[in-house]
């Protein structure tokens, strides 16, 4: 082996030295750096040259060192958990929020609640028993039954807005995962060139994940290998990104509540839902499904419309039944039509459409008020608006609380995920200080080397020959 092979054996323990205080600066500038893996410097120590020939030597040292690869230190295994469960916690977590938004605007149980405005129509109607034909306890019973059904009205458009409101999101998100996938289509394409040259493509990969990532909280889209460093993300076994080619969704159907054409994400290719069962447009999208299919909101409407026609059938079914103190009979105290939350409203101008007494022996209204009171005790009787409307209260009060708990529990899981491919492949900066000091004297190292190297080469060149002169 010559002198000169020295001055290799040091090169490649400075290059790689250099190569490795690279890498180590790399993972500290992006230390804190959503999304971004940690890297290490793969080396491998250069055999010696096999002697040949009748004169060669005997054993001699290795090359020095041979920079192998820059190693992403991600786990796929811990990616598709991340993947799995962000699906899983975004389906979960859409529902939840709505049904919490829902709630709120019940206002139950306090003093603004539809329960409170329905006890005070019952109190009004027992004023009313008091004073048959007073037009100031009527007035009060006009306003009280106005309030009510006011209050039915606005809860059904409130739930009408979010039910748009919702659909919007459903479009927007459904864009995300458009963009998403065609940003993820061209990555791969850019890594299998990156990947064929030769050089590294880490990054890349780190920002290829965080996409798919995305994509899988949206839809619960899975991720497999795919050949030449590349990916294909499935939805329901169909391809959305296959290679270097994406696929579109696109939402179809109602545009709002009342529409019949139920709302279907499905591919902009073809006809028909895409299958999404995970993720947050699943979660959307089964809010948005018609009443007869478990829609939430669909179900919340129908709701409001069930206590609206309660109220109205219960208590035009007694009214009917007495008469004005003018002797006007069969009248009806609520009008209603379809949608009957938005179109309920107290039919009486004043004291004389009401009727709070049975008809009496001369056919007018007896001023005893039987009828009003009977009338004030609906709310106890079963099948009436204050029961109809506490079944529903309770009923997605403990569907909210179901929601929640699941949300939870599907929150944990995915964050104990994040966690551990944090744990994996997040930079530790107190490993990158050792490894800081250890390629800088690894570097110092190599270099004394070449420069012994470079004295002996000296003195052989320049001094050999000259002794004693």
């Amino acid at each position: 082996m010559s002198t000169f092979s020295g001055l290799n054996t040091a090169y490649t323990g400075l290059s790689a030295a250099r190569k490795g205080l690279d890498v180590v600066g790399q993972n500290v500038a992006n230390a804190n750096v959503a999304g971004y893996t940690r890297q290490r410097l793969n080396t491998s120590a250069a055999p010696a040259l096999a002697p040949t020939g009748p004169l060669a030597a005997g054993t001699g040292v290795g090359q020095g060192v041979s920079v192998d690869s820059i190693a992403r230190l991600g786990s796929q295994q811990l990616d598709t958990r991340v993947r799995s469960t962000a699906g899983a916690a975004g389906y979960s977590a859409v529902r939840a929020n709505a049904l919490l938004e829902l709630e709120d605007g019940f206002r139950e149980p306090g003093s603004e609640g539809l329960s409170a405005s329905l006890q005070s129509l019952s109190a009004a109607w027992q004023g009313m028993s008091n004073k048959p034909g007073d037009n100031a306890a009527a007035a009060v019973l006009l306003s009280a039954a106005t309030a009510v059904a006011t209050q039915i009205a606005a809860g059904y458009n409130g739930v009408a807005e979010q039910w748009t409101s919702t659909r919007s999101a459903l479009n927007e998100m459904v864009t995300e995962v458009n963009a998403g996938a065609a940003q993820l289509a061209n990555l791969n394409s850019v890594i299998r060139s990156t990947l064929a040259s030769g050089a590294s493509a880490n990054e890349l990969v780190d920002q290829r994940n965080t996409l798919a990532t995305t994509l899988s909280a949206l839809t619960g889209a899975t991720v497999r290998e795919s050949s030449g460093g590349m990916v294909d993300v499935l939805i329901d076994g169909n391809a959305l990104v296959s290679g270097t080619s994406a696929r579109s969704l696109t939402v179809t159907g109602g545009s709002s509540m009342t529409d019949p054409a139920e709302t279907v994400v499905g591919w902009a290719d073809r006809p028909g839902s895409a299958g999404i069962s995970k993720g947050e447009i699943a979660g959307a999208a089964s809010l948005l499904a018609p009443a007869g299919k478990g829609g939430t909101l669909a179900k919340a409407a129908e709701s409001y419309n069930d206590v609206a026609a309660a109220l109205a059938g219960s208590v035009n079914a007694l009214h009917r039944q007495g008469a004005t103190t003018a002797g006007t009979a069969n009248l009806d105290f609520f009008a209603v039509g379809s949608p009957a939350a938005t179109t309920l409203k107290a039919i009486p101008a004043d004291a004389s459409g009401i009727a709070a007494g049975y008809p009496g022996a001369d056919g007018k209204g007896s001023l005893d008020g039987r009828l009003a009171d009977a009338i004030s005790q609906l709310g106890s009787k079963p099948g009436s608006a204050d029961a109809v409307w506490s079944a529903f209260v309770t009923a997605t009060a403990s569907l909210s609380r179901t929601e929640l708990q699941q949300a939870a529990l599907a929150d944990v899981a995915a964050s104990s995920a994040v966690d551990l491919q944090l744990s994996n492949a997040s930079v530790d900066l107190d490993e990158e200080n050792v490894n800081l000091l250890m390629y800088q004297q690894a570097y110092q190292g190599a270099a004394r080397v070449m420069t012994a190297i470079d004295e002996m080469l000296d003195t052989l060149i320049n001094r050999t020959g000259i002794v004693g002169r």
